[in-house]
């Protein structure tokens, strides 16, 4: 090998080590054999631990379940299942990230690799020094994603537990006679003296007042 080429894997394996020390499994699924055992070869050359293999999206979709791997590399064109349906299943349910590989980067494969949450993907064959840049920027993005899915969750639920809170003070406010501060005040007080969120305290008083509501009206 040339020294040129010797500096550059040199230099892969070298940055390796520091971020091999957040990801270290990795599962390979396709269904030739010879490739995965050349891919194989390539991924431990790089420092990372191969603790699965597969043939098919569905073995691949069971491995996620069973052993949990950091990220998935993947073959497009499979038995019983592809690499982008399965890849769609694994983003849903387990969040890993996917590599797929593929023989040529079309457009349309591209396209539904995309709208599967595909982080990546390599052209076979695949080469040495262009696997860890590929690995590492599918980490990175998965990570990205993780904490977008992370902040609209909480987005979402911080918007749903002040719709809560203002139709209990809303409720207070009517049935109480309270102003609006007074009415915050009590559901603030009284979810620090139970130690429960003010969400939850606002749902008791919505659920009480409502039902006062319906034993007079009955």
């Amino acid at each position: 090998m040339p020294d040129f080429q010797c500096e550059i894997v040199i230099g892969f394996v070298a940055l390796n080590l520091l971020f091999n020390q957040v990801m270290k499994n990795i599962a390979i699924i396709d269904d030739d054999e010879s490739g995965r055992i050349v891919l194989r070869g390539l991924v431990e050359k790089s420092g990372f631990r191969v603790i699965a293999e597969g043939a098919n999206g569905v073995e691949a979709i069971d491995i996620c379940a069973q052993k949990s791997p950091d990220l998935i590399i993947m073959d497009v064109k499979m038995p019983v299942k592809d690499g982008i349906e399965a890849a769609n299943i694994i983003n849903r349910l387990y969040e890993t990230p996917v590599i797929l590989l593929t023989v040529r980067d079309d457009e349309e494969t591209v396209r539904r690799a995309v709208s599967a949450g595909v982080m990546g993907y390599l052209v076979k064959p695949v080469r040495l020094e262009a696997l860890l840049p590929v690995i590492e920027l599918a980490i990175s993005r998965s990570k990205e994603f993780r904490v977008l899915r992370k902040e609209n969750r909480d987005l979402k639920e911080t918007l749903a537990s002040r719709k809560v809170i203002e139709k209990a003070k809303g409720l207070l406010m009517e049935k109480e006679k309270l102003s609006e501060d007074q009415a915050f005040s009590r559901i603030r007080r009284i979810s620090m003296d139970k130690r429960k969120t003010m969400k939850e305290i606002a749902e008791v008083i919505i659920l009480s007042l409502e039902k006062k509501d319906s034993v007079r009206s009955g």
